[in-house]
C-alpha cells in the first residue's frame, strides 16, 4: 500500500479479487483520519495565536503520524489475512486427516483475520483521542478537517466491527468468540464516542466565523 498508486489500489478494491476488501478499507479510513489530525496540527504549529498549545500540538502531530503508519500497515495485513483464510478453505479434505488439518488451518486463519480489525479499531480509537485533545487548541480555520477525522475514525470503527463479527461467526472456540464479542462491544462504545466528538466539532464550526486558511 505504501508504494502503490491510489488509483491502482482502488481498482484492486473494486475488482473481483479476494483482497483488498472491506477490512483494508477500514484501515485506510483510520489512516486518513490520522492524516487529517496531522494536517490540523501542521496548520497550527508556528501560528502565534496558538503558541501556548504548540508543545501539545507537536506531540499530537507525532502520534498521529505514527498511527497513520500503523493504519497503512494494517491495510496490507488485512489483505494478507483474508488471503490466508481463502487459501485455508482451498485445502484438500479427502480423508479424516486432511479434514482435520483443513479445519485447523481455517480456524487459525480466522483468528488471525479477526485480530486485524481489532487492531484497526484500536488505532481509530487512538486517533479519536488525538482529535479530542486538540479541540479548542488548534487552528479554527481547519475545524472541518477535525470533524472529518472524527467521522473517518467512526467509519473505520464501524467497518472494523463488521469484520470482527464476520470472522467471529465462523470461529469454533468459545473462548476466542467471547473475547472477540468483548472487543466488538468496546468498538461500539468507541463508535458512539466518534459521533459525540464529531458533533462537538460541528457545533464549534457552526459558531465559528469563517476564517481563511
Amino acid at each position: 500500500m505504501r508504494t502503490e498508486h491510489v488509483e491502482d489500489w482502488l481498482s484492486r478494491l473494486a475488482s473481483a479479487g479476494p483482497a483488498p476488501g472491506g477490512g483494508a478499507a477500514a484501515a485506510m479510513h483510520a489512516a486518513m483520519a490520522a492524516a487529517l489530525v496531522e494536517k490540523v496540527c501542521n496548520f497550527t504549529i508556528g501560528r502565534p495565536s496558538y503558541a501556548e498549545h504548540e508543545s501539545l500540538v507537536r506531540r499530537v502531530c507525532q502520534e498521529a503520524s505514527e498511527l497513520r503508519r500503523q493504519a497503512v500497515e494494517l491495510a496490507d495485513a488485512d489483505a494478507r489475512a483474508f488471503t490466508s483464510v481463502t487459501e485455508a478453505y482451498k485445502l484438500p479434505a479427502n480423508g479424516e486427516h486432511e479434514r482435520m488439518a483443513r479445519s485447523a488451518a481455517i480456524q487459525g486463519a480466522l483468528v488471525m483475520a479477526a485480530a486485524v480489525p481489532v487492531r484497526t479499531a484500536e488505532v481509530a480509537s487512538r486517533v479519536l483521542e488525538l482529535v479530542e485533545r486538540i479541540i479548542g487548541r488548534s487552528n479554527t480555520a481547519v475545524l472541518s478537517d477535525l470533524a472529518v477525522s472524527a467521522s473517518s475514525s467512526g467509519a473505520a470503527l464501524a467497518s472494523a466491527s463488521v469484520h470482527v463479527e464476520v470472522n467471529r461467526a465462523s470461529i469454533n472456540s468459545p473462548e476466542v468468540a467471547e473475547r472477540l464479542g468483548d472487543a466488538v462491544a468496546k468498538i461500539e462504545e468507541a463508535i458512539e464516542n466518534a459521533h459525540r466528538i464529531s458533533a462537538e466539532v460541528r457545533e464549534r464550526i457552526s459558531r465559528a466565523a469563517p476564517v481563511a486558511r
